[in-house]
């Protein structure tokens, strides 16, 4: 893959995660049939693509690689469904943006757990972030389905930042691939107990939709995702990444009127921007650290 190709896979990445909610929300399955048959088509993608596309090797697993991959799967579903639910209760648009909270969430998180000095650019990206969440909110109260809504998309960008501390921990020893495989095989085992009774009752135009979000939104964007790394810039994917609540809001206003006020687009402006800026200072960071370390 060369780098225009890598330039062209993390824009189609980005804009598949995008349509995560929309296709969450034209399934008219409850989030633990979503999710289940999420998974369960994502595996199907990523065992197809680590067949015939994926050049790393997989390797056997130890006990601590599993205890990790399960871990990690457990996040995986927790994240999914109250993601779901969100767009469930208050719409893609706002999901998409209190998802959109977890860089803030993993700051702090990583600041906490790998005890690493939290820097300036990192600080304000956190109040950035918070105050676009602030102006995101519609009304202060609990009983709005759009806070509730909220108040379950910021729960699964903490969940997804979680994942990522964890994913982090082990990264390296499983190959990406594998690891992505065999959290959803987690995520979807732990789903059955709640799907299985529903499984009969979910018409054939939810499956459609469920199919792609499992084969386009999981498992075709993560192989892109993985690929494109291999020649793309970290600070790079950050700034493409950071349009995926773009594509989202764009799609959920063109296809259920989910038209965004003027508040909301501020603070959604604020979120991304500061996602940007964030991602293009920690690229610049990392891509020093290794440059120092290879001059050694």
């Amino acid at each position: 893959m060369n780098y225009r190709s890598a330039l062209g896979a993390l824009h189609i990445g980005a804009l598949l995660f995008g349509l995560t909610g929309v296709f969450g929300k034209l399934a008219a399955a409850s989030p633990s049939i979503i999710v289940f048959g999420r998974a369960m088509f994502a595996v199907i993608a990523l065992a197809f693509f680590a067949r015939f596309a994926s050049s790393s090797a997989w390797q056997s697993l130890r006990g601590s690689d599993w205890r990790r991959l399960i871990l990690g799967g457990v996040l995986l579903a927790a994240h999914w469904v109250s993601f779901f639910i969100s767009v469930k209760v208050a719409g893609v648009a706002v999901a998409t943006l209190g998802f959109a909270s977890f860089p803030a969430f993993t700051v702090i998180l990583e600041g906490l757990i790998f005890r690493e000095r939290i820097r300036s650019n990192e600080i304000i990206l956190v109040l950035l972030v918070s105050v676009g969440l602030i102006l995101v909110t519609p009304a202060f109260d609990l009983a709005s389905q759009a806070t509730t809504g909220l108040l379950w998309s910021i729960l699964s960008g903490l969940l997804f930042s979680l994942l990522s501390l964890t994913n982090r921990a082990g990264s390296g020893q499983v190959p990406a691939v594998q690891a992505a495989l065999c959290q959803n095989l987690v995520v979807a085992a732990c789903l059955l107990p709640a799907a299985a009774p529903e499984l009969s009752k979910v018409a054939a135009l939810d499956w459609l939709w469920i199919s792609l979000l499992g084969v386009l939104c999981t498992g075709l964007a993560h192989s892109l995702f993985v690929a494109s790394l291999a020649v793309i810039k970290a600070r790079t994917a950050a700034v493409i990444f950071a349009l995926e609540p773009v594509y989202g809001i764009t799609f959920a206003w063109l296809l259920f009127a989910e038209q965004p006020t003027l508040r909301m687009l501020l603070g959604g402006t604020l979120i991304i921007v500061a996602i940007v800026v964030s991602g293009v200072l920690s690229g610049k960071t990392a891509e020093e650290k290794t440059v120092s370390a290879s001059a050694h």
